[in-house]
């Protein structure tokens, strides 16, 4: 349990470190959790990493509550702008499943062997 935090906390130090050093316009944690997937996509994943991951995984729920927090404090600020967060919210949605569905059929076809 312990290599595995180990592993996890030092992905993301290497993040934050990475974002302060070349000081990109990026989350450090964003950074770390690219760095894990890469040394994991490489490496495969350690077995000791599973049992770790899956606890945390379970208690993700716990991780919104700061942001339930956050919501509740800026109520009259949210209520102000709320036709424009719903507009961004419904635009960046869309934007995101449309890039994620293009990069799924780009990286099927050149699975499959196909070209488009």
């Amino acid at each position: 349990m312990i290599n595995a935090l180990v592993v996890l906390l030092g992905c993301q130090l290497l993040g934050e470190v990475a974002v302060r050093l070349l000081d990109v316009p990026v989350p450090g944690p964003v950074v770390g959790a690219a760095l894990l997937a890469a040394a994991l996509s490489v490496r495969g994943i350690p077995s000791f990493l599973t049992p770790v991951a899956h606890g945390i995984l379970r208690n993700l729920s716990l991780l919104f509550v700061p942001a339930a927090v956050g919501v509740v404090q800026y109520g009259p600020l949210i209520v102000e702008h709320g036709v424009s967060l719903a507009i961004i919210l419904v635009v960046s949605t869309t934007v995101a499943m449309a890039v994620t569905a293009l990069v799924f059929r780009m990286v099927a076809n050149r699975v499959s062997g196909r070209s488009e």
